[in-house]
């Protein structure tokens, strides 16, 4: 039963493999920004408590409360974060948020310090990867390692564009899908790129676009988040129709309530996709399993979740939810008793040595993760390039995402 208590969302689950004498606390720290970006923070918070409620009625004496951390965007808010979570004798992992900067930035705290961090939405490319003294990251979501292969190849094959240039954010995550998007671009236009920074505003985002489609670029490849990417459309929709060109985007941009300020020029001035996992959010093409998630999450969170197709961050729900499948089968196996650094450590083990399938919402994961070195760069990377699809924004704000086939 899910219950709210002190702020904190509380799920009772249980384990039938032991009988524990007493009742025992474990801390689900959520590092995720509720402030900027609370549309992709809540998603991902319903979508991990929907997925823990659905185990309520087989596991027992264990009481997870889920904690809610604003780091806000900053990097060092998420680092006091991580530092709470090592003096917390009850905390068991860490769940990730949005921005990658501080998941890049602090990797060798995380890994040095043994903290558990499963990560359903961040996705740039070095957060999963640090060889000493042992990988501590776990992901289910977009691999910016993988993300500009599809972003190029769309850009390339379906809008025909042969002159692409990149704008991205001017941050690890951003410098994490350079080096991506220019392998993927070959000797092709590799140079053309403009950096821009946080809060960028509406006259600075104009000037950018001036001078990019005055290069003869005939396509924007976007690497930023929701408040950024609603200056550069504005921006884009100011051009002179003859000016405009294409936005072949990272899925940044639907972590807020970006949809909502610019549905105006999506739907006449603007052309936008933006990369997602593949996954039919329509209610006539979701899984049984989607289906089910979604009663049970309209019955969890009636005020706030009226069914995936409507969620403007749905990737945030779907990767929390198989994240948390993955999460509960392997602590079906660990010993919830001890030392909670013991604990954490055979939860860590445990994930890489999963071998019976687990449905999810994106794919059945037969083997999620497994041991990783410098040689097994994707050992910890549940999805790869072939769960990656392009999207656009449907009238209503609703998500399409298409088939790899289909464009």
């Amino acid at each position: 039963m899910l219950v709210l208590v002190r702020g904190m969302l509380l799920v009772s689950l249980f384990i039938t493999s032991y009988a524990i004498a007493q009742k025992r606390v474990f801390n689900i720290y959520h590092d995720s920004d509720y402030s900027n970006h609370s549309e992709s923070a809540n998603a991902m918070k319903m979508g991990f408590l929907t997925a823990l409620s659905q185990y309520e009625n087989e596991l027992n004496n264990i009481e997870f409360n889920f904690i809610e951390k604003d780091h806000r965007g900053n990097s060092n808010r998420s680092l006091l974060h991580m530092k709470q979570f090592l003096s917390d004798p009850n905390a068991l992992f860490i769940l990730g948020g949005l921005h990658s900067p501080p998941y890049i930035r602090y990797k060798q705290f995380i890994s040095e310090n043994e903290v558990l961090l499963l990560v359903p939405w961040a996705a740039g490319g070095p957060i999963t990867r640090h060889a000493a003294p042992k990988n501590w990251v776990f992901r289910v979501s977009v691999d910016d390692t993988k993300a500009g292969y599809r972003i190029v190849s769309f850009a390339r094959d379906q809008l025909r564009c042969e002159q692409p240039h990149m704008l991205l954010e001017q941050t690890p995550w951003g410098k994490s899908n350079h080096t991506t998007m220019r392998k993927a671009l070959g000797n092709v236009n590799e140079g053309a790129v403009t950096w821009f920074s946080w809060n960028t505003k509406l006259n600075q985002a104009k000037i950018m676009l001036r001078d990019i489609t005055a290069t003869g670029a005939q396509c924007v490849l976007f690497v930023g988040n929701a408040v950024e990417g609603k200056q550069f459309v504005d921006a884009m929709a100011a051009l002179p129709s003859e000016q405009r060109v294409p936005i072949v985007s990272h899925w940044g941009i639907t972590g807020g309530d970006f949809f909502n300020q610019v549905k105006q020029h999506l739907a006449n001035d603007v052309k936008l996709n933006f990369i997602q996992t593949c996954l039919a959010i329509e209610p006539e093409n979701q899984s049984p399993l989607a289906k089910q998630a979604s009663v049970t999450a309209t019955k969890l969170f009636p005020n706030t979740f009226t069914g995936l197709e409507n969620l403007s961050a749905p990737a945030g729900f779907v990767h929390s939810f198989d994240l948390a499948n993955i999460f509960l089968t392997a602590f079906a196996n660990v010993k919830p008793k001890g030392n909670i650094s013991d604990i954490r450590l055979s939860l860590r083990n445990e994930l890489e040595r999963i071998k019976k399938p687990i449905e999810g919402l994106i794919k059945t994961y037969q083997h999620p993760f497994s041991q990783w070195s410098p040689t097994q760069p994707d050992a910890h990377e549940a999805l790869g390039l072939e769960n990656l699809c392009m999207a656009e924004y449907k009238a209503n704000g609703g998500i399409r995402v298409f088939n790899n086939k289909e464009h």
